[in-house]
């Protein structure tokens, strides 16, 4: 129960869970996820990670493709309607979800279901008779609905549908756990109902935690631009890895790592003595690169990390980028023109903290500007790279 425990926010009730548990029996436990980009990045993880724990204490797990549920698009967290995926977009999604589940996963041991199994043979009839079963009031209870509602703005029908059908997901898998993100709560609560209704057994509740970005505030999202892709090259995870906070590491590490409980405070202790929390960052680095590449590949990382970042290197394998530079361009519009800053003025304030180089030299003029000549490599912080050609 303790290793179960661990990452988790909420368990409801924790009693029954506990009980189910006690039995020894092999218990039927669930996540659900909707197909709604192509790629899973380490947010995703967290829940898979907790549904491997369970797997390997010898429970049954599924892993459940919303395909059916993505079509009508969930409402969670949103301040407007959102538009449904299209049915080959979520069938696109959901291939690579399946191969790439299973880096965490035991493919032999997981069962792998799509909603759509028993949603598209319902008739109009039977979700009426779903609809049926929930009220209005209720649904509007749930924060993001009542917040819409009190500023009127639209919520459409279809909407109050996507917590219906994915409770009735729990009705037609018979689970006996559900799992999921702090912020689907609401909607796994409303599972736990309908298998009331449907005179089934009760399951109980895990949620996890939303794991922030890379920007340690919001949460990990790939349209906001702060994730790591458990595809990304390893070479960028071990980058991405590393430009996490200090402060943020311990929460990568307990939401993360398969370390265990005493090993993370061990290397907390190994700080607090003087140890460098890059060299246990690195750690951390290494363990995520393994699983979704290879430990060849986690140590060519490091390697390539601490030649290219620690050691101030400029690595071969940047692109080259021809700009015209006329009379001369000033070196923020330049960073602009090259892809390494978002706007001139973004530049220029790199420039001010001494984040910008030109072959490896520092430039410290925002307003100098660089004239035609050879080419150089142009430089904005410790990751960014480019190699100016002059047209």
């Amino acid at each position: 129960m303790q290793q179960l425990l661990r990452g988790a926010d909420e368990i409801i009730p924790q009693h029954e869970l506990e009980a189910k548990l006690s039995t020894g029996k092999p218990l039927e436990v669930k996540a659900g996820f909707d197909p709604t980009a192509p790629d899973l990045h380490l947010g995703h993880t967290v829940l898979i990670n907790k549904l491997r724990q369970f797997q390997t204490l010898g429970h049954n797990v599924t892993f459940l493709i919303g395909d059916f549920t993505g079509l009508i698009g969930d409402p969670t967290g949103k301040s407007a309607t959102r538009p449904p995926l299209t049915e080959s977009e979520i069938k696109k999604n959901a291939i690579t979800y399946k191969e790439q589940v299973f880096k965490i996963l035991d493919p032999d041991l997981t069962t792998v279901r799509f909603n759509s199994e028993w949603m598209s043979k319902m008739t109009s009839a039977d979700m009426i008779r779903l609809a049926a079963k929930h009220t209005v009031a209720r649904m509007l209870e749930r924060d993001d609905f009542n917040k819409r509602y009190s500023a009127q703005q639209p919520i459409a029908i279809h909407e109050f549908l996507y917590p219906l059908v994915q409770g009735y997901d729990s009705v037609a898998l018979e689970s006996d756990i559900e799992l999921g993100g702090t912020d689907q709560k609401f909607n796994l609560l409303v599972g736990r109902e309908l298998q009331k209704s449907y005179g089934k057994s009760q399951q109980a509740i895990l949620t996890v935690p939303i794991l922030e970005g890379l920007d340690g505030v919001q949460k990990m999202s790939k349209s906001l631009g702060n994730y790591i892709g458990i595809t990304d090259r390893p070479n960028d995870m071990f980058g991405k890895l590393m430009s996490v906070s200090d402060d943020l590491m311990w929460r990568y590490f307990e939401l993360l790592s398969f370390r265990t409980a005493a090993e993370v405070d061990g290397f907390a202790k190994d700080i607090e003595a003087g140890a460098n929390p890059r060299d246990i960052k690195f750690l951390l680095c290494e363990e995520i690169i393994t699983r979704f590449h290879s430990a060849e590949d986690a140590i060519d990382a490091k390697q390539d990390f601490i030649q290219r970042f620690q050691k101030n290197a400029i690595p071969d394998d940047i692109l080259d980028v021809e700009i015209s530079l006329g009379d001369g361009m000033q070196i923020g519009l330049l960073t602009k023109e090259a892809g390494l800053c978002s706007s001139s003025s973004e530049g220029m304030r790199m420039v001010k903290q001494g984040a910008v180089k030109i072959n490896g030299e520092k430039v410290n003029d925002p307003r100098a500007l660089i004239e035609e000549g050879e080419p150089f490599v142009l430089q904005v912080g410790k990751r960014k790279f480019a190699k100016i050609v002059p047209q």
